[in-house]
């Protein structure tokens, strides 16, 4: 009964061990795969931030319009790079997968509009000028900055868990 127990005990801190083990690789895995999803935030913010600036600033289109334009264009860019690089998936269904990360993204959108809208005065409102940039249009892209970061940690967080599981 002795030895069994030591046998057992054995067992178990082998498999404790190999747990951690296998922790310790996911938590790698993961990290290397937010640095990724980071490095295709900054991607898709410049590509956003400069369509929207595009839209706004050179087509005299509306703020909001511009937005939605600009995250359009991030959104196609964020796609093929997450599925492609970061999630790396193999998934056959490209229709399935492109539908959840539409409805992803719509829902990410809606949150980072809100913030957007939320934001856009009050930042106005600080008088910061910078850059010369006029302190209107600051408060502005400094609200839609905000509204970025919302998105990309609700996105993130979708695309892991739903889209690319």
């Amino acid at each position: 009964m002795t030895t069994y127990k030591v046998i057992s005990t054995v067992t178990i801190q082998n498999k404790t061990i190999h747990d951690k083990k296998m922790n310790k690789q996911q938590a790698k895995a993961t990290t290397i795969q937010l640095v990724k999803y980071g490095l295709v935030g900054v991607s898709n913010s410049l590509v956003t931030l400069v369509v929207i600036f595009l839209c706004d600033e050179v087509m005299g289109l509306k703020l909001m319009l511009a937005d939605v334009i600009g995250y359009i264009a991030g959104l196609i860019n964020s796609f093929i790079w997450n599925k492609t690089w970061v999630f790396k998936s193999h998934n056959k269904r490209l229709h399935q997968e492109a539908a959840l990360f539409i409805i992803g993204f719509l829902v990410c959108f809606g949150l980072q509009f809100i913030t957007v809208l939320l934001l856009r005065d009050p930042m106005k409102a600080l008088e910061i000028n910078l850059l010369g940039i006029p302190s209107d249009t600051f408060g502005e892209y400094a609200a839609i900055c905000i509204g970025m970061a919302v998105y990309t940690l609700c996105n993130y967080a979708y695309n892991r868990f739903v889209t690319f599981k």
